[in-house]
């Protein structure tokens, strides 16, 4: 017997039958990661993430889930909507709220369908999205958008006449360097001497960076970070960050092993930290924070120490996190990420299909790139 259901507190369904059904060695879908968002307040009442999560039994036992959320705006998504939204907006329609499946303020593709070993994507699947376009139509909702999917998610929206966009995105790849220096030589001489040129800024100003695993980090690390993270809001974007201090307690007393952190050290003193995620292959740069402004010290901990972790540990990729172009001119490529949307009937649905088109195409045009 099939049975599709919803959960709004992802605590109550057990950690080990949750991440059975995801790839291991993807941290953003673990059920420790997604519960301290929960746990720790930084998505539920009164902030515009509602856990919606679908869950999909056979007999009892869960065998498939997709982490979904209703949204009431659009923030903490980067692969934005805002010219959508603004376009309902203009004609007097409801954008909000609507149906996401994604990881709340976190860019990196993956796995969007979880899937029991032995059972069958491409029949599950179906299921799950009729289930989606249900609950669409009972709330209301303008549309249900599915954000970083990985290859697999991707093909079977394809399949199923999902409109997709695309997003660029600036990742640093391994070609089997043998050190910095290696890398540094594969580049042209203009991007080397300014890579140069920043990391002696760095240490010019007395500054030493300590790379952290999670396990070594305390909870006084942990409220200092957060302290930092929502002062770098406050700076750029006039509020405190879209993380608890209680969401990054949470992460470092429960997903340890998935965590690498770039600290900043002036005499002794902590005054800056990047903190990042890892899989097996993947070095994912996540959140930033810093007490005062120093000269290149973003580039140090967020770029390059980042890079010197992958080429030192033998990882394929570091994902530096969304937007940046300038990170091209520090050994960064573009990529192309994905986004796949159902629009519930509206006037609009025909221009929003064009929009995504041309919207495509001239990313497309302005990185030189072939989907």
């Amino acid at each position: 017997m099939i049975e599709i259901k919803l959960c709004d507190q992802l605590a109550n369904i057990g950690a080990a039958a949750w991440d059975s059904l995801f790839t291991a060695d993807m941290p953003f879908c673990r059920h420790a990661f997604l519960t301290a968002l929960e746990q720790g307040g930084s998505v539920g009442e009164g902030t515009g993430w509602l856990p919606q999560h679908l869950l999909l039994y056979r007999d009892g036992c869960l065998i498939a889930a997709m982490p979904l959320y209703l949204k009431l705006h659009s923030y903490g998504e980067y692969l934005f909507d805002w010219a959508i939204a603004e376009a309902y907006q203009h004609y007097q329609l409801s954008y909000y709220p609507k149906l996401l499946c994604a990881i709340p303020f976190t860019p990196a593709e993956g796995p969007r369908l979880g899937v029991a070993t032995g059972e069958n994507p491409d029949q599950l699947f179906p299921l799950l999205l009729q289930a989606v376009k249900q609950r669409q139509q009972q709330l209301a909702c303008s549309n249900f958008q599915c954000l970083y999917p990985d290859l697999p998610s991707q093909q079977l929206m394809r399949q199923h006449g999902m409109l997709p966009r695309i997003d660029i995105q600036f990742q640093w790849h391994n070609h089997n360097y043998t050190g910095f220096a290696g890398f540094l030589a594969a580049l042209p001489a203009r991007k080397r001497k300014q890579i140069n040129k920043e990391r002696r800024q760095v240490t010019q100003q007395g500054i030493v960076i300590k790379c952290h695993t999670g396990a070594e980090l305390s909870p006084d690390f942990w409220q200092k970070f957060s302290q930092f993270y929502s002062a770098t809001y406050q700076k750029r974007a006039g509020h405190n960050g879209y993380l608890t201090p209680e969401t990054f307690m949470l992460w470092g007393l429960n997903v340890p092993d998935s965590i690498v952190v770039f600290a900043a050290y002036a005499d002794n003193e902590l005054v800056a930290a990047a903190l990042c995620f890892k899989s097996d292959s993947c070095l994912y740069g996540r959140y930033w924070g810093c007490l005062a402004e120093f000269d290149k010290l973003h580039f140090e901990c967020c770029y390059y120490a980042g890079i010197e972790y992958c080429i030192n540990h033998n990882m394929a990729r570091f994902d530096a996190g969304a937007q940046g172009e300038h990170k091209l001119k520090r050994g960064f490529v573009p990529v192309i990420r994905y986004g796949f949307y159902h629009f519930s009937p509206s006037p609009l649905k025909n221009a929003i299909t064009d929009y995504c088109q041309r919207e495509r195409l001239a990313f497309l045009q302005h990185y030189q790139l072939t989907p």
